[in-house]
This record gives structure tokens, sequence and C-alpha cells, in this order.
């Protein structure tokens, strides 16, 4: 950017000294005022529908930006995405692989899909088990799935024989975009580490379009790239973790410059029967639903989809085990909200969460 420094009197007039004289001294200030205005940044916002919800972007650019043209580049990235891993399109990729019955059979996948299953898999390996992207068969049978809801619990030998049908080592990822089936039933929801990676590869496509200075959330799933048009960090808040809490109603606010930000919970989607309460966040090792009091889990880490992965997983392994986990990585961080018999909250932190906590 070119930086003019000049002289200007209360009415907008050039004072002395700047070495033009008579009506050429007007045009130049003109010139040099309309340069001045149309380099200057201003914050844009879109926003739109994918993955059954919404994305909101706020990035800082020039006045000249072509908003139409950086929200369509958004939207295509979105839809390539959903048509990839979206399982409620029948000719998805993702519902195209679920479908396939050939057993040590190679099944070629696009690129987006197959770095969301390494990511999957890393996850998996590094929670053991407690994050699986398998386990779909059963979040269908305890009711939370497109199979509806339970009217009574389900058998202990059904939870038994549907457990067979999960575990994401069942599924082989090749160095290449491939996947192989070690067992024909098994079938694999990303839904908890999707939206992370449209978050990510929305903020490539920004990057990639020359911004430095955005925020990416879709879902609830954040990245934040530089800094606000004010200089300052981005600002998230993390929902209150109670069924009644409307959606503004912040418990903490968090402060991010080249962080990804990931939140889930258990206290939205819930039902109950015979007096128990039964969570939609299922632990893949047990077969049965969360009970370990974690209401709320959120990540912050490089990638959007990692940080998505991590804050269900820490959710499963419970504040102890999850903090650990969290603190044995590197560029990771994490806060672990509990509820307890009272109602009463308490709050366990990674070693470097508190630092992002704005005041």
């Amino acid at each position: 950017m070119l930086s003019i420094f000049m002289d200007v009197d209360r009415n907008g007039r050039v004072l002395k000294g700047l070495g033009v004289r008579g009506p050429i001294r007007s045009v130049v200030l003109v010139l040099l005022l309309l340069l001045v205005a149309c380099s200057g940044q201003k914050e844009y916002r879109i926003a739109g529908r994918t993955m059954g919800t919404t994305y909101h972007i706020k990035f800082v650019g020039n006045r000249s930006v072509d908003v139409a043209a950086v929200q369509a580049s958004v939207d295509a990235c979105l839809e390539e995405i959903n048509q990839s891993m979206s399982t409620y399109r029948p000719d998805s990729e993702i519902s195209r692989f679920n479908a396939f019955g050939e057993v040590n059979r190679p099944f070629a996948v696009s690129a987006d899909f197959w770095k969301v299953m390494v990511t999957a898999r890393d996850i998996y390996r590094l929670t053991g088990g407690a994050w699986d992207g398998t386990v779909d068969p059963l979040v269908n049978l305890w009711g939370f799935g497109k199979a509806g809801p339970l009217e009574k619990m389900p058998a202990a030998d059904e939870v038994a024989r549907i457990r067979g049908q999960v575990g994401f080592d069942l599924i082989g990822v090749g160095g290449t975009p491939v996947l192989i089936k070690k067992v024909a039933a098994v079938s694999v929801d990303l839904a908890s580490i999707a939206k992370g990676y449209g978050v990510d590869r929305v903020a490539s496509v920004l990057r990639s379009s020359g911004f430095v200075d955005y925020l990416v959330e879709v879902g609830g799933e954040v990245f934040a790239a530089g800094r606000r048009l004010d200089g300052k960090p981005w600002r998230v808040g993390i929902n209150r973790p109670r069924p009644e809490a409307a959606a503004e109603e912040v418990y903490k606010v968090v402060a991010l410059q080249n962080n990804a930000l990931a939140t889930s919970g258990d206290y939205r989607n819930f039902y109950e029967i015979d007096g128990r309460i039964y969570s939609h966040i299922i632990d893949p090792r047990t077969g049965y639903p969360l009970e370990n009091g974690v209401v709320s889990a959120t990540v912050v880490a490089d990638s959007c989809t990692l940080a998505d992965g991590l804050a269900t997983a820490v959710m499963i392994l419970g504040p102890e085990k999850g903090i650990a986990l969290i603190d044995a990585l590197t560029g990771v961080e994490a806060l672990i909200v509990v509820r307890h018999a009272d109602g009463r909250f308490s709050d366990h932190f990674s070693q470097g969460m508190e630092r992002f906590f704005a005041d």
C-alpha cells in the first residue's frame, strides 16, 4: 500500500509546504484522497447453509473485493465436501463406500475423503478407540440416528452384536486414495469431523485468494486467521452447557489467532427412559451412551478436523484421561466441563488452555 503523508486543515484543505500551487494543488489533493480511500480495509461477512447446518464467515479485505465471487468459491468447496461425505445423499462417496460389499478389495476415493479418513484413523489410534468413525450402527441402535428415537432400551445381546460391526481397524486406509473393507458390514459416518474438515478447506480457499485475516465457522466449528479489522484477535464464545441455555448465552470467551476451535456437548441431544437420561454420544468401546458427567469439551488446535474429532474423544475419555491426552499433544489445548449431581459445573483445563480465555 502507498502511504501518503500530508497536512490538511479542518476543512480538508492542504496546508503550505507541499510545493504544489494553484488549481493543480486541488487536483492532486483529490487524487491523493481518493487513493487513500480506495486502499482502505473493510470487514466482509458471508453466510449460507451446508451439511445440514449453517456457515458464517468474516474476512478483512480491501474495498474492491468481489464478495459474490468469494462466496461462490466457498459454496463450491462446501458442495464438494457434502457430495463426498454426506450420508444423507445416496450417491455420495461415503454412501457408496458404505454400500460396497466386497471384502479386501480396493475402493477408490477422492483426495478429500481420503484425507479425512487418514485423520480419522489417526484420532482412532490416538484415543484408543474412544473416537471411532464407524460407531454409527450403535448411534442408530440407541435412537439417535436415522432410525429415530427409542421407546425402550436395547437388549445387551443386541448391543454386543452391533458392536461386532464397529471398529475403525476394520477399514484399511491405503497410502494412496484407496480404502479397503475388512468386514463387509462396516460403515463410516464422519459427521463428527466433516464439519471441521469443511472449516479447514474453506480457510484454505480464503488463504489461496490472498486473505490473511478471517474467521470461518461451520456448525459451531471455527478457524481464525490473523486479526479482526480493529487489530484484535478474533473472539469466539462457548455456549453455556445447559439444555435451556439460549444459543447466544456464553460460558467462556476464547481469543483466537491462527487457531481452530471445536466444541462437543451432550446437553442438546438426549432423551429420558424410565427416569434415566441417555446421551447421544456413544462410547464405541462399550456400546453404551456416555455416563461420566462430561457435558462439554472444547479443543483448540492447528487443524479444525483434529479439534473436531478430539472434542468428541475427550468427552468420552473423561476429564482425567482426556486432559492427560491433550497435555501429551503438541499445539493442542482443551477445556472439559463436568456437571455434578447438584447441578454445579467444574472446569478442567489442559496446561496451556487458560491463555486463550479473553477478559
